[in-house]
């Protein structure tokens, strides 16, 4: 992972016509394959998903063809060199996208589980090396070969961490590790290794960030040589971490540059292969463009109604909070967003059943309590905290929620001068709340309506941030949260309208050959 991530920064930075951006394998392991994979035309992402979803999706529904393909054409045997070369590529965009994307992008250590087999099995490994290791070293006359390639492979970590302004740095370690020099002293037991591991240290204190000083201390206070070596080998995995989360940072504006050209090749790739790539993108623009013109009055008497591209956009990210993920396939175009926007519908789908249930306990109680300065605040808070990373069925959770607003009505309403509510106004209460986890619930689809109508209409504005639309009844409880949420639309909108004209050269010619077709019918 660790040579991923730097790999992939460094390969961005240096795209041209003559040399693929692609170069970097998914580990060590698999650099062999990676490198024979590149006498072949690479692999566009998201082949797995798309592929099965094709099977699953509306073979009627028309992809996005060149000219002379057949849309109709039988699906082609795959070799399992493709399906790894096509793994690589999926991994490789998934981690450029990233990288450009997600402002808190951060290469780290990856842990196997404390008592899984994968970390049992390494720890056994790893302590029969370190056992041979200490073996060769008690012998009489000590045996240098394993040490020897220890040395070696620390050398050329402590290599990779230069700059190319270290130049006298670079020189030292050319010197004292100098491996035919040091190949000569343990031939005639005179290596002295422990002045080495001290060099090494030392080099080590020079290059690390400060957030490693604490573990340089560490090492300088061992002594015995095994545990020494093996501790900087540790260290040095997370001086390489430091050094590509570095190296991404600096070059993120560049990458941003670069991402665009490396995401549109690789996908155009994929659409190489896969005439019908597009299938779920085609059929996800289109029930956007149903649902918009059906909402947009016609521009001229019984004509079409103008429907612009942005606002097909728009309709389908706001079909996207609707997604059943069970039911329906992501866009192949959008499937490096989908945790994000995922996300965005949790929190709109949260919002909504706090509104809902606000809604219900003020018809409940009456507008005259709720109206109270911040008791409905104290039921959100509430509300919101028993929410709050759902991880239980919604029923069980409406549940706790109704006993929860019960009590504090409870308590509130003789405090404040009115009558407790009776056995029966709380048995209904708690029915209702617990009621608003149906389908068909009224007050659930309404509210629903109200926050997409109103995160829709500001989407859709020219100018969204000079002003709000007016606010439909029932979320005046959310309003904070609902204008912290508009402007992570906001934002979430122009990332995503990016992927998608990124990844896609064709975008604009998809949204109007759809539009096309939906006239035609």
């Amino acid at each position: 992972m660790i040579s991923m991530g730097f790999r992939l920064v460094m390969d961005l930075t240096v795209i041209s016509q003559e040399e693929s951006p692609d170069k970097m394998p998914n580990s060590e392991e698999t650099s062999d394959a990676s490198v024979k994979g590149q006498q072949e035309q690479d692999r566009g992402a998201l082949y797995d998903e798309t592929t099965s979803a094709t099977r699953k999706g509306d073979t009627n529904m028309p992809g996005l063809c060149k000219p002379g393909v057949s849309c109709s054409s039988p699906p082609r045997l795959v070799s399992m060199t493709e399906v790894l070369e096509t793994a690589r590529d999926v991994s490789n965009m998934a981690i450029a996208h990233e990288i450009v994307i997600n402002s808190n992008f951060q290469i780290q250590k990856m842990e196997s589980p404390k008592n899984s087999l994968e970390r049992k099995v390494k720890e056994i490994v790893h302590k029969a090396f370190w056992d041979s290791l200490q073996a060769q070293l008690n012998e009489k006359p000590p045996q240098y070969t394993q040490a020897i390639k220890l040395l070696q492979e620390v050398k050329e970590s402590l290599l990779s961490l230069l700059l190319p302004g270290h130049t006298r740095l670079r020189t030292q370690i050319n010197e004292v590790l100098d491996m035919e020099l040091i190949e000569q002293q343990a031939k005639h037991d005179a290596l002295d290794i422990q002045r080495l591991a001290g060099f090494i240290v030392g080099m080590m204190a020079n290059l690390c960030a400060p957030v490693r000083d604490t573990e340089i201390k560490k090492l300088k206070g061992l002594t015995e040589i095994v545990s020494l070596f093996r501790e900087i080998f540790r260290v040095l995995d997370l001086m390489k971490i430091d050094m590509a989360n570095f190296t991404m940072k600096a070059l993120k504006p560049h990458l941003k540059q670069e991402s665009i050209q490396y995401e549109r090749s690789k996908f155009q790739a994929f659409l190489d292969k896969q005439p019908n790539g597009l299938e779920h993108t085609t059929a996800w623009l289109k029930a956007a463009i149903e649902k918009t013109i059906h909402s947009v009055s016609p521009s001229r008497g019984n004509g079409p109604a103008a429907v612009s591209p942005i606002v097909v956009l728009n309709q389908g990210y706001m079909n996207l909070l609707k997604w059943d993920q069970d039911t329906n396939v992501y866009p192949e175009t959008l499937l490096m967003d989908r945790s994000r926007l995922q996300e965005l519908q949790q929190r709109v789908d949260q919002l909504t059943l706090v509104a809902s249930i606000l809604l219900v306990t003020s018809n409940a109680v009456g507008a005259a309590i709720c109206g109270l300065p911040g008791f409905v605040d104290k039921l959100k808070q509430v509300t919101c905290a028993l929410l709050d990373g759902l991880n239980c069925k919604l029923e069980d959770a409406l549940l706790a929620v109704s006993d929860q607003i019960y009590r504090e009505l409870d308590k509130s309403l003789p405090a404040h001068g009115y009558s407790p509510l009776t056995s029966e106004q709380g048995a209904s209460l708690k029915g209702q709340i617990c009621s608003i986890s149906q389908r068909d619930n009224v007050i659930w689809n309404l509210i629903g309506e109200r926050v997409h109508s109103y995160l829709k209409g500001f989407l859709n504005s020219s100018s969204p941030q000079n002003g709000l639309h007016a606010l439909p009844g029932g979320l005046a409880p959310i309003q904070a949260e609902l204008k912290e949420l508009m402007v992570h639309c906001l934002y979430q909108q122009k990332k995503t309208n990016n992927s998608f004209f990124n990844r896609l050269e064709l975008g604009p010619s998809l949204i109007t050959l759809c539009l096309l077709e939906s006239e035609h019918q």
